[in-house]
């Protein structure tokens, strides 16, 4: 019909368009359950299908809206006239059905988006098994010539609410803002969800509180839950969504946020990504708690003990009532187990550790990480709490260097602790003011290398280096060294100094805190050894899409660590299937390069997993090392950051055929 000819016409336009998703709308589920997310983005024309990392997670496309034009929109609109002047004998069910859509799409139309790069919507199905693992995933969704940068799912263990998706925001105006906001259709917080939860209405006579449709002393316009849960929600420009439940006197709740880390940069929005604020109030109004982020991280995290029988209120809304589509949030609520500190924050590769954690509602306090047979690296840690929830994963690094502890008292030059490299010192900078002094016997000429990773594990540590010599003497001095590698944090707060010693004799190191602060969270990890020559890789984008027996072009960006100075060259990881990589080496200091990626395939039904390995070969020693899949991101129309992705994903396709359509539209 023409209607379906207006929504896939614009494909011939932007074929070769690399395709791409600003968000997804929730951003996960529960496991056991099928339901449909929105995923906004351009240049999805054709679009075939969907991919979830991991295991027990399928996709498949229902439908897809693009962004039309006033001319298109005109033509829809006679068409819905057609429509409507039919008769009765020939209105069955498809033209019945055609009818809604059309009218629809008149609805929800915006001819100017506040952001078109997310004005193409898709709708798709998603169904999560039982045995599903929990935690983080990655979508994407792909056309016949076209495969989508990945952006964050996750699969939840608890019930969950989803609002109605946000319709498109119209671009705002300056002085005329408030023509620009346009919110979902909500429902009133009345008698709570149904299904596996229990309703308000049960949980307030069981309370003894006042029965059915009881008012809460703050407006009421709030959506009723049943704790625990995670309800998923879009932030609409000047929004502010609440949500009531019942808590008990005693329990200890725990509501974690994840919003920035589902879209972790936005090029058009300053500070480059949704900031949340959370404030937990009573039903008269009274704040309980409130928090608009979790030490360093933007995403903000509450735990209280509530103080007694009755509703809460849980509130959220962007920092500064910014808001659109992509400002996509999961909250969750409930007695769940977080971790607030871990020590040690790695350990040995092939030797026993153990781990002591600490955190609300959790039900162990000791965990012992499988090392054996573990490269060197950041693995996440899981930590039970109780009902066999988890918390989220804490990260856990492995290396290949002897570990030794931190010991106190060690804060002034008389008791610094000495030390014998190369060894990984696990401490912490225990209350505020702290600092840690270790003693390095040095001779001349001797080169050294002082690595702190903290906040790359997710310590809140600002750390601060300093070398001195036995008479005083800075030798050297750090702050902060930028890593490219860690592309979520936009604060590289941990320290590195790599220094030739002037002469024998015994050096001190200081560990500090640059903002005074300190804390059973503010764990380090303190390498000190020769240099370890090394080198890490990123890929550029974390996907290819290449015509049957063609090449697709990738930019691969070394990160070389302590002085690496050897040749790189490039090789697709066996078994290579199909797949081939030509270009480089990159030589001496060089640290980007373009390749080619090649293939003998004809087509791949959908995108494959492809590793580009990196190889350097120096005095009988040879490094081999797995690119990771990255995207540029912009943040904040100024800053660029390489965010990781957990795949490189490869798409071939056949020149020849004609774009296919396997989906239906959502009746």
């Amino acid at each position: 019909m023409l209607l379906a000819a207006l929504l896939t016409a614009s494909g011939l336009l932007s074929a070769r368009a690399q395709c791409y998703i600003g968000f997804v709308y929730p951003a996960g589920g529960r496991q056991g359950t099928t339901f449909v997310c929105t995923l906004g983005g351009q240049a999805l024309e054709g679009v075939e299908g969907a991919v979830i990392s991991g295991a027990g997670v399928t996709g498949r496309i229902v439908e897809y809206n693009k962004k039309m034009n006033p001319q298109e929109m005109q033509v829809i609109r006679e068409q819905l006239t057609e429509l409507r002047r039919m008769p009765p004998p020939e209105r069955d069910a498809s033209v019945t059905n055609m009818q809604t859509r059309i009218e629809r799409l008149i609805e929800d139309y915006v001819q100017q988006p506040q952001c078109d790069s997310i004005a193409n919507l898709v709708l798709a199905e998603i169904t999560i098994a039982k045995d599903a693992p929990p935690g983080p995933r990655e979508i994407r969704l792909f056309t016949h010539r076209g495969l989508s940068n990945p952006m964050a799912f996750h699969v939840g263990q608890l019930p969950e609410f989803t609002g109605e998706p946000l319709p498109t925001s119209h671009k705002q105006i300056l002085g005329k803002e408030a023509q620009s906001l346009r919110r979902r259709k909500r429902e009133p917080a009345k008698d709570g969800k149904k299904g596996d939860m229990m309703g308000m209405e049960t949980m307030q006579m069981a309370m003894g509180m006042a029965g059915p449709g009881a008012q809460s002393d703050v407006d009421d316009d709030e959506v009723a839950i049943s704790l625990p849960c995670t309800v998923n929600g879009q932030i609409a420009s000047g929004s502010v969504d609440r949500y009531r439940f019942i808590a008990r006197r005693g329990q200890r709740l725990v509501i974690t946020t994840l919003a920035r880390s589902l879209v972790p940069y936005m090029a058009d929005a300053v500070p480059g990504w949704f900031q949340p604020v959370l404030v937990l109030c009573d039903a008269r109004g009274r704040e309980i708690a409130y928090n608009d982020d979790f030490r360093f991280k933007p995403d903000p995290v509450i735990g209280c003990e509530i103080p007694m029988d009755g509703e809460y209120i849980l509130a959220i809304h962007d920092a500064i009532f910014r808001g659109r589509e992509d400002f996509v949030y999961r909250i969750s609520i409930g007695e769940l187990p977080f971790v607030t500190s871990v020590f040690p924050l790695g350990g040995q590769a092939n030797v026993p550790a153990g781990v002591d954690v600490k955190g609300i509602n959790l039900s162990e306090s000791h965990l012992t990480p499988e090392t054996r047979d573990r490269a060197p690296g950041i693995y996440p840690l899981s930590v039970r709490g109780k009902g066999g929830l988890f918390a989220p994963p804490v990260p856990f690094a492995i290396d290949a260097l002897p570990d030794g502890l931190e010991q106190e008292p060690n804060s002034t030059p008389k008791q610094a602790q000495r030390i014998e490299p190369p060894v990984i010192m696990n401490g912490t900078i225990g209350t505020p003011g702290d600092r840690d002094l270790f003693l390095i016997e040095g001779r001349a000429g001797q080169e050294i290398v002082a690595e702190v990773n903290a906040r790359r594990l997710d310590s809140p540590l600002d750390a601060t280096l300093r070398l001195t010599d036995a008479n005083g003497a800075c030798l050297a001095q750090n702050d902060d060294q930028e890593d490219i590698g860690s592309g979520i944090n936009t604060h590289h707060a941990d320290s590195y100094l790599r220094v030739k010693l002037p002469a024998d004799g015994t050096y001190t190191l200081t560990l500090a805190d640059a903002q005074h602060a300190g804390g059973a969270a503010y764990a380090y990890r303190l390498r000190v050894s020769p240099p370890q020559p090394d080198f890490e890789l990123r890929a550029v984008p974390s996907r290819l899409v290449m015509p049957d027996k063609g090449s697709a072009g990738i930019t691969v960006h070394a990160i070389r660590k302590d002085g690496f100075t050897g040749p790189i060259r490039f090789q697709i990881k066996e078994p290579a299937n199909g797949f081939s990589v030509s270009g480089g080496p990159l030589t001496g200091t060089q640290t980007v390069a373009r390749l080619t990626v090649k293939t003998t395939l004809s087509a791949t039904e959908k995108p494959v997993p492809v590793i580009i390995q990196g190889v350097s070969t120096n005095a009988g020693v040879t490094w081999v090392r797995d690119a990771v899949g990255a995207e540029d991101r912009m943040q904040a129309f100024l800053w660029r950051h390489l965010v990781p992705a957990q795949e490189l994903m490869a798409l071939v396709h056949d020149k020849q055929a004609q774009d296919k359509k396997p989906w239906k539209r959502r009746r």
